[in-house]
């Protein structure tokens, strides 16, 4: 299995407090990996690290690319997502072909291709000639997801993508992620939701105070006493014919 990235000891700083604090990872080709942990764990600023826009102690295998390498390498989507220019939602979607792009040289029929799929998966081929920056915060969140699908990248990093969406856009967005893996390209993916990331996650990686403190299958990761301790929460975690049914029922602490 090929690796798309490899994280050694990575640790990032402020001032002299680590976020991030030594941490080592690798992730395979074919993975749907749900970064978890609560408020001020460190996700985003691992994620920011490892694609070089924070700096960082060890090593990440991204910052070892060019600019141009690593934009055909990785997609990121971060958290802040306002679309402020009014561009209809087809052209900022086509925003994510340009590592792809010649210079100076207009969308190919490849790029539209991949264009089109990225608003059909995210259900916004009706929406194409809107301006973007005229709808919802739901919508110009699925907006910006797509331009990032639309990269066709083999790493998609995405930070709380679902946050603001509604349950079915939420849904169909980690079944997207899911299919993205079943077809062997890998998304590292920030969630708030323990259900969606136990459901559609084939890899847990668990944060707390800037250290890995799990890795493996949500099965592994997302036990009672691991959760009681990180997250202060007792939950409802059932293998069911329908997949399995994760729910936070408490507050421990």
């Amino acid at each position: 299995m090929s690796t798309l990235l490899s994280l050694d000891s990575l640790t990032a700083l402020r001032g002299e407090c680590p976020v991030v604090d030594n941490v080592s990872v690798s992730i395979g080709a074919g993975e749907c990996v749900g970064l978890i942990g609560p408020n001020g764990a460190g996700k985003t600023t691992l994620m920011r690290a490892a694609l070089g826009l924070l700096p960082a102690k060890g090593a990440s295998s991204l910052t070892a690319l060019s600019p141009s390498e690593r934009a055909r390498a990785v997609a990121w989507l971060p958290q802040a997502r306002d679309i402020a220019w009014p561009m209809t939602v087809e052209t900022v979607v086509a925003l994510g072909r340009i590592p792809h792009l010649p210079r100076g040289t207009k969308l190919r029929a490849e790029d539209q291709a991949a264009v089109d799929a990225a608003l059909a998966e995210m259900d916004l081929t009706n929406f194409a000639d809107r301006l973007a920056n005229q709808l919802s915060g739901g919508e110009q969140a699925r907006v910006l997801i797509a331009r990032a699908l639309a990269q066709q990248t083999p790493l998609l990093m995405v930070d709380e993508p679902i946050a603001g969406l509604d349950p079915a856009h939420q849904i169909g967005t980690m079944e997207s992620f899911a299919a993205l893996a079943a077809e062997g390209k890998s998304v590292i993916v920030s969630l708030h939701d323990l259900g969606l990331a136990a459901r559609h996650c084939t890899r847990i990686l668990m944060l707390s105070q800037g250290r890995l403190v799990a890795d493996g299958s949500p099965a592994e990761v997302l036990t009672p006493e691991r959760l009681n301790t990180v997250f202060g929460i007792r939950v409802f975690y059932e293998n069911t014919t329908q997949g399995p049914i994760f729910q936070p029922t408490e507050v421990t602490r």
